[in-house]
């Protein structure tokens, strides 16, 4: 794993972020592969009980085809489509699927994004299923691409592990597919120091124990591990650079709920050191309102939850034309 990249800055003042320093930007939208994820596909289908669907069995002959299409019927970026096919696969190897758009297109209102034709039975029992992988992961993406056009070419969007059980590549994919860039994947990825690690460790939080723990973080962990410090304020951030040393520039100081002065002051604080310098990053509060505001004050990275937990499903529907 790689350390996070010196502070350079373009010519907006914003710091030159590069790659991801866990490499994640290095994955692109096409690499959705869909073979990685049909465990989760057999899952969604066997919670549906997709082929003891009663309604179709009683209607739906078995020799009965049909043809649909899959429509977007609100503007927004669409991800996922990999899986219609994979989905569809798994209830009937007859059904062929022809995308029309790929993960990561920006589509209007009407948008016809896949034609599928098959065995009747099949479209309808999978219909649900394709439709919540693809609104879901489209609305993830969505919301990703509509934090990361808020920028203007500012800090980069990052997304958090705040993510739907099970989903969590698929997800964070979707970031990646509107534009946004990925934090860690997972617990064993990166360390990530927060309030309650201190308070687990040594029964208090503050600068004191913030030293402590970034001193026992580079001891005990692997050369070049990136290491995320929450700090509170600016005493914490003094003192998480001041334990950090020469490893300084392994560290993303994680600026918890400051307001645009003090990140303005963390910014010039860590303009002034020799290189390697830490990376700032805002979290807490990073909403679209603000974007504006935290954009223009240099710091190099944003974090939101949002991304993931509150991107409403891009609206998107599944329409039989004909069969026979």
């Amino acid at each position: 794993m790689s350390t996070p990249d010196d502070l350079g800055h373009d010519d907006l003042g914003h710091d030159d972020l590069g790659h991801d320093d866990l490499g994640h930007d290095d994955l692109k939208p096409d690499d959705l592969k869909p073979a990685e994820h049909m465990d989760l596909l057999r899952a969604a289908l066997a919670e549906d009980h997709a082929t003891e669907d009663v309604t179709t069995a009683a209607l739906v002959g078995a020799g009965r085809r049909a043809s649909a299409e899959m429509l977007v019927k609100a503007p927004g970026v669409v991800c996922g489509l990999p899986l219609i096919a994979a989905v569809f696969e798994l209830l009937d190897e007859a059904v062929e699927v022809q995308l029309l758009a790929e993960d990561g297109d920006t589509v209007g209102a009407g948008t016809v994004i896949a034609r599928i034709d098959g065995p009747a039975a099949a479209l309808l029992q999978g219909e649900r299923t394709v439709l919540n992988f693809v609104q879901r992961l489209s609305g993830v993406a969505t919301m990703a691409a509509t934090y990361a056009e808020a920028m203007l070419g500012g800090p980069g969007i990052y997304d958090t592990r705040k993510t739907t059980p099970g989903w969590r590549a698929l997800e964070k994919y979707a970031v990646r597919c509107g534009g946004g860039r990925n934090h860690r994947m997972h617990l064993a990825d990166a360390a990530m120091l927060k309030e309650n690690h201190l308070v687990a460790a040594y029964g208090t939080r503050g600068p004191d124990s913030i030293a402590r723990a970034v001193r026992g973080l580079i001891e005990h962990s692997a050369a070049g591990l990136t290491l995320y410090i929450e700090v509170e304020d600016a005493k914490e951030l003094d003192a998480a650079i001041e334990a950090a040393g020469e490893e300084a520039g392994r560290l993303v100081l994680m600026l918890d709920d400051f307001d645009i002065a003090a990140i303005r002051a963390a910014v010039a604080r860590v303009r002034t050191m020799a290189p390697p310098r830490p990376q700032l990053e805002v979290t807490g509060g990073v909403t679209l309102e603000r974007i504006e505001g935290l954009a223009a004050t240099g710091v190099g990275r944003l974090s939101s939850g949002a991304l993931t937990h509150s991107a409403p499903a891009l609206d998107i529907s599944l329409k039989i034309r004909n069969a026979s």
